[in-house]
């Protein structure tokens, strides 16, 4: 596989990284019960797509 070839997937991982990060720095945040269940919906979701690890850890 090329190089050029490549950076489309390079950038969706690291775009898609950079989100999860940031999805997880507000669900710490998060105060209010409604704001938390929206950003486990939203990390949910992002997680359907990726198999392996899941983004949310279950306690």
């Amino acid at each position: 596989m090329s190089g050029p070839s490549r950076r489309p997937e390079i950038r969706r991982r690291r775009t898609r990284k950079e989100k999860v990060l940031k999805l997880r720095k507000r669900l710490a945040a998060a105060t209010a019960e409604s704001d938390r269940s929206r950003i486990e919906q939203k990390l949910n979701r992002l997680g359907l797509v990726s198999p392996g690890t899941p983004l949310l850890k279950k306690a």
